[in-house]
């Protein structure tokens, strides 16, 4: 996963976070035949999220506290944690965090490794995606409906977005593996410079501050 060689574990700005505006980006490719039908295929196998958390800043401090973190992040080159105002949780975002949230698989007696996904959808539309970084103070795991809060039973590999079982507290043979947690994305900032005017931010214009999903 070289695209986090770089990455720095810190979150941006939380205050600015929630006022920010952006969701998932999909590529398709659609040709239009001759007889007025489609032809329509997928790009991206992943979607791929966009910010832009110009529309967070209300304030002078909320634009220095991002101006600073932009310079210690030099710029673009390091990724960084961001909390999506409108997908942040295993569940529904008005509902607390049950360990039952996301099925990740089922354990065979010899399985270690289960990737920690979201699911979005049902049956054979349903969209899987990966969370690669997930508060872990939040992460709640279960086994056959049965949490396992011991920090002897599982640990949380950050480099492949794994929940990894200890010896001892391998899942059985058909025995179900959910999850349940709070979770950032991953992003950089998609610029090489931030534009700030202190009499445009008075006048009421909004900075843009572009960010990027950096996916696995």
């Amino acid at each position: 996963m070289s695209e986090f060689s770089s990455f720095h574990d810190v979150r941006f700005p939380p205050g600015v976070a929630f006022g920010a505006t952006g969701g998932p980006e999909r590529r398709n490719e659609i040709v239009s035949l001759t007889s007025g039908r489609e032809k329509r295929n997928a790009r991206f196998s992943q979607s791929r999220r966009h910010f832009d958390a110009g529309t967070g800043v209300r304030s002078i401090s909320d634009l220095h506290d991002v101006i600073a973190f932009f310079e210690a992040r030099r710029g673009s080159l390091h990724a960084f944690r961001f909390r999506d105002p409108f997908d942040m949780k295993s569940c529904r975002p008005d509902q607390p965090i049950s360990a039952m949230d996301q099925m990740l698989g089922e354990g065979d007696g010899v399985r270690t490794r289960f990737a920690l996904i979201k699911t979005y959808g049902e049956g054979d539309d349903a969209y899987q995606r990966l969370i690669t970084r997930p508060s872990i103070e939040t992460l709640r795991i279960a086994v056959a409906g049965e949490e396992k809060g011991s920090p002897e039973d599982w640990s949380f590999d950050f480099e492949t977005g794994e929940v990894v079982f200890q010896a001892g507290s391998v899942p059985g043979e058909g025995e179900a593996v959910s999850a349940g947690y709070e979770f950032d994305v991953p992003v950089r900032f998609d610029t090489e410079r931030l534009a700030v005017s202190l009499t445009a931010f008075r006048a009421g214009q909004i900075p843009s501050i572009p960010l990027i999903e950096v996916l696995a």
